[in-house]
């Protein structure tokens, strides 16, 4: 290859690393930030009488450690519905005893039966509908809450115009590059997800920590456009519900809940694919969005390391990429601050760019997946 050829096509890649770097400061300075540098406003008191609603199906363990922490809320007026979803373990003999501490348990019951396979929306739905109080609040089974303000932190948000409250929900601490890759990726979905909602834009919500009306939910005919989906109870419920003035967020450190994380690779893998999987059935404008930014993510280092190879520029190239970097950090650091996720900051710059190593083996690992699946259901 000539040099001129060599400098021509430098100077193309160049353009689009430029190009790149534009959209990924538009995202960080226009969007982002707007998480980054929230202060929550000072509400009037608000304790509506409230349902938690909690699916467990084989949770043995996970009830006895973390429903204390759900009967514990200090809140007037609350009731904790526990759907018992097929358990085979002693989910139903715990649920039982806790009954006769907790008169504000109620437990649904879902036998198992080989002629109706179902997923875990039947069970929320039955959950729902068993519910006392127009207000909910979910969380899951291995959830728990960072405080005993976190149902009153997510139900001061309620009034007539609100209808659904977007909490954050991490991942324990533990030691590990997995466990940062996790966390990281948790935080970096909660980013944009609780910064498009600030904005007026919420596409998204997280079923670990999420509050919405009874009303709403009959109202949008519960999960009928996408019941036939197997994931989606929670991001693809929002997605359709929410609207510019209904939606609010919560994210003070009371409010928070934790999340057993997962142990290994594969069962994060597994979990990936499920939220992937859901992304086609997200309205034309979030894919759009989502798209856009992820595609600048890799339309930002795929050229930055092809440049670093030509040797184009390479103070100046280093400098863009240095100036993207700073900001970046500046989001970050505020932003994990708001969501106790500190200690993932000096490690960002790395898993970023594996993680987007990562996203296209989930994606092939899904079709590699749904092939087997449909090999073996033609024999």
């Amino acid at each position: 290859m000539s040099s001129f050829t060599t400098v021509s096509a430098g100077l193309f890649i160049f353009i689009v690393f430029c190009i790149a770097l534009i959209a990924q400061l538009c995202y960080y300075l226009g969007i982002f930030r707007k998480l980054a540098f929230y202060k929550k406003t000072v509400l009037p008191p608000n304790t509506p009488p409230a349902s938690i609603i909690i699916c467990a199906r084989n949770e043995e363990d996970n009830l006895v450690e973390f429903l204390p922490f759900i009967f514990d809320q200090d809140y007037p007026n609350y009731e904790v519905v526990v759907v018992n979803d097929c358990s085979f373990d002693n989910t139903s003999d715990i649920l039982k005893e806790m009954a006769k501490k907790h008169s504000n348990l109620k437990i649904v019951t879902i036998q198992e039966s080989k002629n109706h396979l179902h997923g875990k929306k039947v069970a929320l739905m039955l959950g729902i509908k068993g519910a006392s109080h127009e207000h909910l609040l979910f969380t899951d089974a291995d959830c728990k809450p960072n405080s005993k303000d976190w149902l009153m932190n997510m139900m001061q948000h309620f009034n007539p115009e609100t209808e659904i409250v977007l909490g954050y929900s991490g991942y324990e601490k533990q030691k590990g590059f997995l466990n940062k890759i996790i966390r990281f990726d948790t935080f970096m979905n909660s980013l944009q997800f609780l910064s498009f909602s600030l904005l007026g834009k919420t596409y998204t919500g997280n079923g670990r920590n999420l509050a919405y009306k009874k009303s709403l939910f009959f109202k949008m005919k519960g999960f009928a456009s996408h019941y036939h989906i197997e994931a989606g109870d929670d991001n693809l419920f929002v997605n359709e519900a929410a609207t510019k003035h209904n939606t609010q967020i919560e994210i003070s450190i009371n409010s928070q809940t934790v999340s057993r994380v997962k142990k290994s690779f594969k069962d994060w893998i597994f979990q990936k694919r499920r939220q992937f999987s859901t992304f086609k059935h997200y309205n034309s404008n979030t894919k759009l969005t989502l798209s856009m930014i992820r595609f600048s993510q890799y339309l930002f280092y795929v050229p930055f390391i092809i440049l670093l190879i030509l040797q184009f520029e390479p103070i100046f190239v280093l400098s863009l990429f240095g100036l993207r970097l700073l900001i970046q950090i500046i989001i970050f650091r505020n932003s994990m601050k708001l969501l106790s996720e500190k200690d993932l900051l000096l490690t960002s710059p790395i898993i970023e760019p594996v993680l987007l190593i990562l996203y296209p083996l989930v994606t092939l690992s899904s079709i590699f997946a749904a092939k087997n699946k449909w090999k073996k259901s033609n024999g």
